[in-house]
């Protein structure tokens, strides 16, 4: 492995744009669980509750749909990055990242330091709610303060539209600014480096493949296979903090040195 991560820094170290792609692996480091994983929210609750469409057409939809986003939100406050957060964190401040594309919803990366202008949320922000109607913006913190307070189902106080953490539900379009930006810098970058993530959630999948076309490397980090390895100039198996920030480690050195 150690010729894996000598071979990345170099890679890295060599490169002017490293776009960083960071999926539900890294956040499980964290004690997140994977939403699809036993003992994830999809085995106590059925996603089909869980539509677009059902959420904005019926309050039972919308109350079992808090219901469940208050779990998780109690989840993640009580995580904290890890080594991965931070090893991106360190890339950006020696300059290397041009930005990090992420699936994960749970506010980490900015908790371990990296600025919200070098993030891309594909599948947006738990800590951040909407209104639907007009797009009153409410902290994810207030309107939890509302469901404590016995309210099940929080509503704009502005215009009475619905409310919605900026998390994309199924059957929601993807945040068009942020996935149109993700294409571009993917397709722009000299390195693009896929961590923690299955890759098989689409259209955030395609991401290395645009990497690929635009002439970059790919490198991969993950513990298991996905639908991409055949096209990945590196791949390494393992859990992504210990390995990014071997990697990090080994910038570092050989930037000093150089």
């Amino acid at each position: 492995m150690e010729d894996q991560v000598g071979k990345v820094a170099d890679w890295i170290v060599a490169a002017d744009k490293v776009v960083i792609f960071t999926g539900a692996g890294v956040s499980t480091e964290s004690g997140i669980p994977d939403f699809r994983s036993q003992g994830g929210l999809w085995d106590r609750y059925d996603p089909s509750d869980f539509l677009y469409q059902k959420i904005i057409s019926s309050e039972e939809s919308r109350k079992k749909y808090w219901k469940m986003h208050s779990e998780l939100y109690y989840t993640i406050i009580r995580s904290d990055p890890n080594s991965a957060h931070y090893a991106c964190v360190e890339l950006d401040k020696m300059g290397k990242l041009d930005c990090l594309i992420t699936q994960n919803i749970d506010n980490l990366h900015q908790r371990a330091g990296l600025h919200e202008d070098k993030i891309l949320e594909l599948h947006g922000n738990i800590m951040k709610v909407s209104c639907l109607s007009c797009g009153k913006q409410y902290s994810r913190e207030e309107i939890q303060g509302w469901l404590e307070s016995g309210i099940e189902v929080p509503y704009c106080e502005k215009c009475k539209g619905i409310l919605k953490p900026t998390t994309i539900a199924f059957g929601q379009a993807m945040p068009q600014r942020e996935t149109e930006e993700a294409e571009r810098r993917s397709r722009n970058c000299e390195l693009f480096i896929a961590m923690g993530s299955s890759l098989i959630v689409h259209p955030a999948a395609f991401m290395p493949l645009y990497a690929k076309e635009g002439g970059a490397r790919l490198v991969i980090i993950n513990l298991t296979s996905t639908p991409h390895d055949g096209q990945a100039d590196l791949l390494i198996r393992g859990k992504t903090g210990e390995i990014i920030s071997r990697i990090v480690e080994r910038v570092k050195t050989e930037m000093v040195s150089g």
